[in-house]
């Protein structure tokens, strides 16, 4: 009887939910009457979106007459927004009109495309990947005015709240940024990704990230944070996607070609070519950067091509290919003591330290559109790498560099192939619409690595010396073949046509090994051998688990939206937590991976055309964090210890607002821009449980978080005028377990051991545009503070790594 009621309840529901259901239908086409594929229709009361097939057309069905915004945009069109008012099924003819450049200033140009930024955040599925009731943040490129030749961080993610970056001024040749007390060297705490797929050394094992795709040739940044891990991997960090720019769909060729000139000797130069002809489009580019740094001893240059060449092979089937290369050879003056920094920041003791780094990423994809409702993407991906460090890395920061000694010399080759497929459809359920995300990656690795010494020379000689200097005390080679499958599907269920939930599960096989050995070399007060063996050390990681979550959205009106989501994560031990030997820390032999769970409480959305806002609160736990903690040796001499260092919980209270001063005060000067942004992260930690070995940390703060985490600006504007002033403030953090205070003088740790202080920084930017040509110029860290955001116990260091000083930039771009 009860079943029959339950029955006979549903089947009543589903009828209502069809009363007075209907349909709008239509077809978008160019000024010359042409259909637009591809194009993004947007019906805002409900929050649904649809894309146009070959023919330009669309359809939404299965809903209730009444009142609605459509808004339609794409690529090299200017947004199209209407008022629809009807109770029977509607059939629209919609004409968009093309942004030209003599057209529209950059004022009014920013704002279309602020427009359209506005509307893809809303976004719940984009292609095959699901963003329902996550942590989400999207940084537009193209409307961003800063130094992007040399890939400023604190410029370009801005409006990303709570990162902690790690500023070495090398031109952006590497990215390092953390959140949430995440390390952020390397970026190695996040899933980093271009255009969907892994760009890092070795996704698990070695997840650091030697190259980053240049600001220039990329059209949006998307960060979604650790409930991420379902879909892109376990890491605590979440998900950073570089999308590049997509080929030019109405012309053959285009070419963008940006020149620039900067402080220290920096010159960039950025080429890029795009087009469609036919069924086959492209966007390829090279960029050059080269510069002597404000340290000594700071030389780079690097060369970096990408291409991506598409083909449609029908109206449902596409078949990508896209090609990275990189090249880059940096000289590095090493690290600085407490003392040394304070003193003279521009001082430099290593003449000898270089790094290269070889990168190149191959990838296919496929894909294909079964139906409206049904899209499907697979890709196969191959890496073949290199990074090489050379030089002077005694833990003795203090100490000058012996000409006649070997430098230290550590190669690390990476090999891997991976293939990741997902099935994204559309079905009703109960008269609401649900999405279906179902996948599964296939991840194989082949690194080397060996550690040893190199020659006494000071050119970048990348050779093994080994024969010359047998009883190098620092020696090891190593094969780390490690091999990851996973599978993972999440569904949104829209319970009503206001509140969704979101469930989804991650499962994960992971085996890492590391095979072979190091040398044990034990010399008397003389330098003369007592004993040079080789060790064999070959360990074997190998794990299965299932990564729960759950997220859920609440659309309270269609511009306000409360999200929650709750997702476990697991960090895998790599291997160079497994074997690199490092004079300035030890290895805990015992080290073992270290997993929790992230979860996000918040409100987002806009008033009116006036504030864009996202408050929300966090909470993440680690269980066996991996850090280090500061011990003295049995020689006397202090030293840290990496390992498990115990649980610890971290939370916050991270908020975003974009005020649009201009709407709210000056509506009626229509060249006009000026946004007021604040971007405030508030963070609490402690480690409430530790190892035997980690006592001294029980009760300390989380490393690498500062407790005020602050970026606020203005944007402003007139006609082909864009302008930019940010304010940058990072309290003081914490760089190991136990909270060690800095240590000075002739101590080993000096340099490494110790606080990051605080510090505030400005930067002020301009462009201009006329007609085919670009201006941009700008100062970064205007009021010339001396500081510094790292103390590396490895390179580029050991010690502290210092900032950049006040430093000038001018680009000049031109679009034929």
């Amino acid at each position: 009887m009860r079943l029959r009621a339950y029955s006979f309840f549903v089947i009543l529901l589903c009828t209502l939910s069809l009363v007075g259901q209907t349909q709008i239908s239509g077809r978008v086409l160019d000024q010359s009457g042409r259909p637009i594929p591809e194009a993004e229709v947007y019906l805002k009361e409900p929050q649904i979106l649809r894309m146009t097939d070959e023919d330009g057309r669309f359809l939404f069905n299965e809903i209730s007459g009444g009142k609605y915004t459509l808004i339609v945009f794409a690529l090299e069109f200017q947004v199209y927004e209407r008022e629809l008012l009807f109770s029977d099924a509607l059939e629209v003819e919609i004409g968009l009109q093309p942004i030209g450049e003599q057209q529209l200033d950059e004022v009014t140009l920013t704002q279309e495309r602020e427009k359209v930024f506005a509307l893809q955040k809303l976004k719940t599925v984009e292609g095959t990947a699901i963003y329902a009731g996550k942590k989400s943040e999207v940084v537009l490129v193209e409307n961003l005015t800063g130094n992007l030749a040399a890939n400023n961080p604190r410029q370009i993610y801005n409006q990303v709240v709570g990162l902690n970056i790690f500023d070495y001024g090398d031109a952006g040749l590497q990215l390092n940024i953390g959140g949430r007390g995440l390390d952020p060297n390397r970026t190695a705490n996040f899933n980093v990704r271009q255009n969907g797929y892994d760009i890092s050394a070795d996704a698990l094992g070695y997840p650091e990230s030697y190259y980053t795709p240049p600001a220039e040739a990329l059209s949006e940044i998307q960060v979604v944070r650790g409930a991420a891990s379902l879909q892109y991997g376990p890491q605590f960090g979440g998900l950073i996607n570089f999308k590049f720019k997509k080929p030019h769909r109405t012309k053959k060729i285009e070419l963008v070609s940006r020149q620039t000139l900067g402080s220290f000797d920096l010159f960039t130069s950025f080429n890029s070519l795009s087009g469609t002809v036919g069924k086959f489009s492209y966007y390829t580019y090279f960029n050059y950067k080269e510069g002597s740094g404000f340290r000594p001893n700071s030389d780079f240059n690097s060369r970096n091509y990408f291409g991506h060449f598409g083909y449609a092979l029908s109206d449902k089937t596409t078949l990508t290919f896209e090609a990275t290369l990189l090249n880059y050879l940096a000289k590095q003056p090493g690290g600085l003591t407490d003392l040394q920094f304070q003193e003279n920041p521009d001082f430099s003791n290593r003449d000898r330290n270089w790094f290269n780094v070889d990168w190149n990423v191959f990838t296919l994809r496929l894909e294909h559109k079964f139906s409206p409702a049904t899209d499907f993407s697979t890709y196969i991906s191959t890496l073949d790498a290199s990074r090489k460090a050379l030089g002077f890395r005694i833990n003795r920061v203090f100490q000058e560099d012996d000409p006649a000694e070997p430098r230290e010399l550590l190669v690390d080759d990476f090999q891997s192939i991976s293939a990741e497929s997902r099935l994204l459809t559309r079905y009703s359920l109960s008269g609401e619409n649900s999405v279906l995300l179902i996948g599964a990656k296939y991840y194989q690795a082949f690194n080397e690595q060996r550690q040893g010494p190199g020659t006494a020379a000071a050119n970048a000689d990348f050779t093994f010396a080994d024969g010359q200097f047998p009883n190098y005390e620092r020696q090891s080679q190593f094969d780390f073949p490690n091999r990851n499958v996973a599978v993972f599907g999440e569904n949104i269920f829209n319970i009503t046509d206001k509140f969704s939930v979101t469930p989804g599960f991650r499962w994960e096989y992971i085996k890492t090994e590391s095979e072979g050995g190091f040398r044990r070399i034990v010399l008397d007060l003389a330098g003369n051998p007592l004993l040079n063996e080789e060790i064999p050390d070959n360990r074997t990681f190998e794990r299965n688990f299932l990564l729960l979550g759950i997220g859920a959205s609440f659309k309270a009106s269609p511009s306000i939206e409360l999200y929650a989501n709750f997702s476990e994560n697991y960090r895998s031990v790599t291997f160079n937590d497994i074997r690199v030997i490092n004079p300035s820390f030890v290895v805990d032999e015992s080290i073992s991976d270290e997993d929790g769970f992230t979860a996000d409480l918040g409100i987002r959305g806009r008033w009116k055309d006036h504030l864009v806002y996202d408050i929300s609160a966090f909470g993440l736990a680690y269980r066996d964090r991996i850090g280090e903690a500061q011990f003295t040796d049995v020689d006397g001499s202090v030293k840290r210890r990496r390992g498990n260092v115990g649980d610890a919980f971290i939370v916050g209270l991270e908020t975003f607002a974009d005020w649009n001063v201009k709407e709210l005060l000056f509506p009626s000067l229509e060249k006009v821009k000026l946004n007021y942004f604040v971007n405030l992260a508030l963070t609490d930690s402690e480690y409430t449980d530790v190892a035997e070995n980690s006592n001294n940390a029980l009760g300390k703060k989380v490393e690498f978080i500062p407790e005020i985490n602050m970026k606020m600006g203005l944007n402003f504007g007139y006609g082909n005028l864009l302008g930019s002033l940010q304010y940058t403030y990072i309290s003081e953090q914490f760089t190991d377990a136990t909270n060690a205070d800095p240590l000075f003088g002739n101590d080993p740790g000096a340099g490494v051991v110790g606080i990051i202080p605080s510090y505030d920084i400005m930067d002020f930017s301009f462009s201009y545009t006329w007609k085919k040509l670009k201006l941009e110029t700008g100062i970064n860290n205007l009021l010339d503070n001396s500081y510094f955001t790292r103390r590396a116990t490895g390179y580029p260091g050991p010690g502290i790594i210092p900032a950049e000083p006040r430093t000038f930039y001018t680009t000049l771009q031109l679009k034929l």
